[in-house]
């Protein structure tokens, strides 16, 4: 009767456990990582709405304003398309920035792309 563990039992139980640990902390990452890019591209969007909805602004100015933004946060190669235009919510004119990206999976799963939208009240001069 053996009253200690065996030696090899314990190597082969961390050879079945540690890939699936990796795997587990591999996901959280990922997730982690697309939460980031998401929450700092839709921050940017409404960043640049503000901008480009301020009485006499233009939508460029939005655009700018949101790729500058994006330039200090994320890789460049992430950002796809960023453009502004008006727009109108029932009565209310609105600017709306739209930034289209690619997310940074590791791996294949999740989506690939992600479009996000900025809005913001349309100032007039009185």
């Amino acid at each position: 009767m053996r009253v200690r563990g065996d030696a090899g039992s314990a190597t082969v139980d961390f050879v079945i456990v540690a890939p699936l640990l990796l795997l587990l902390g591999l996901g959280v990452c990922q997730v982690m990582l697309a939460l980031h890019v998401r929450a700092t591209l839709t921050s940017a969007a409404a960043e640049g709405a503000r901008a480009a909805s301020l009485a006499g602004a233009d939508p460029l100015a939005g655009t700018h304003r949101a790729e500058t933004l994006l330039a200090e946060s994320v890789a460049g190669s992430v950002v796809r398309r960023v453009t502004a235009a008006p727009a109108s919510v029932g009565p209310v004119d609105v600017m709306v920035v739209r930034i289209e990206a690619v997310l940074p999976l590791i791996g294949l799963l999740g989506p690939a792309a992600l479009t996000v939208e900025g809005r913001a009240l349309q100032e007039r001069w009185t």
